[in-house]
């Protein structure tokens, strides 16, 4: 399957009300957001939007604010993934995705499945859509590592499964992806820190948490690098590291909630088990975007 779609992507957040409801306007103002900063796709309900904490209606709710509100303008992809094979298979089934470019899929989390209960689980995925699949990898969270050598099996016999979100941080084994994938097979860095490394290797592009905050200047390091300037994107890329370590230091999405939040673009509530982060943590982010230099 043909499948064209690099550059920067945001894993969008899930701004909340007070009472812990959608906030729907809001989440429907970042969609705007990330369009006017450059960015070259949306992924919808993935980690960062805390979908684990989101009833199957707050889902619906927010891919129709986020389709609604896109309009076209950028490709979406949703996640969808879970650790129930069968009951993802359902939701596959059973959600509108009139609008959706691609799936990303996460690995099944907690359960710790083999490789080759992986391969089998992804197989179901992808025959559950006509859709394109990009494969997520992200063994701090899950439990599990998609390993390269199952990576390549499925990405060489199941022809929508076009990509994948690598974030396991192994060099070595996203090398491998890289120089053992069909033709036309995308890679993209699910780790904000290493986006520029993974860029030099020869991805295809980035899956960003940061970009919620700086959607220009990061859109801007990730197309300066794909265009083979790296001294002008590793600038960039400089510029922006502050901040993405201090983001992820109690944890995700709530960093990058707060910065939105101290610059009155959303509330700063998430659902439990998240919580905001520290006073002292809060200080630091916020004194490193009040002295931002150039475009967010």
């Amino acid at each position: 399957m043909k499948f064209e779609l690099s550059g920067s992507g945001v894993a969008l957040i899930t701004p909340f009300h007070g009472d812990g409801q959608v906030d729907l306007p809001t989440l429907g103002y970042m969609v705007d957001f990330m369009v006017d900063g450059g960015m070259d796709f949306i992924v919808a309900l993935g980690t960062t939007a805390e979908t684990p904490a989101l009833s199957k209606q707050d889902r619906e709710a927010a891919l129709d604010t986020i389709r609604q509100q896109l309009n076209g303008r950028l490709p979406l992809v949703l996640g969808m993934g879970g650790n129930d094979t069968h009951e993802l298979l359902d939701h596959i089934r059973s959600f509108d995705l009139s609008g959706v470019a691609a799936l990303l899929s996460v690995t099944p989390y907690y359960n710790r499945p083999s490789q080759e209960g992986l391969y089998r689980h992804y197989a179901q995925v992808a025959e559950a859509t006509d859709l394109p699949v990009i494969l997520y990898n992200v063994p701090a969270r899950t439990g599990c590592n998609l390993s390269a050598e199952t990576t390549l099996r499925l990405a060489h016999n199941i022809p929508n499964i076009v990509g994948t979100k690598e974030a396991s941080g192994d060099f070595a084994q996203i090398a491998q992806i890289l120089r053992e994938r069909p033709d036309g097979y995308k890679v993209y860095s699910g780790d904000d820190l290493l986006s520029l490394p993974f860029l030099s290797l020869g991805a295809e592009g980035v899956i960003s948490v940061i970009a919620n905050a700086y959607p220009r200047t990061f859109s801007d390091m990730v197309r300066t690098a794909l265009s083979g300037n790296f001294h002008k994107a590793r600038k960039l890329h400089e510029q922006l590291l502050p901040a993405i370590q201090g983001i992820f230091l109690e944890g995700s999405p709530a960093g990058v909630k707060s910065i939105l939040a101290q610059r009155d673009m959303i509330k700063p509530y998430l659902r439990l088990p998240l919580v905001e982060i520290s006073e002292k943590l809060k200080q630091t982010l916020w004194a490193l975007d009040s002295n931002w230099v150039g475009p967010k």
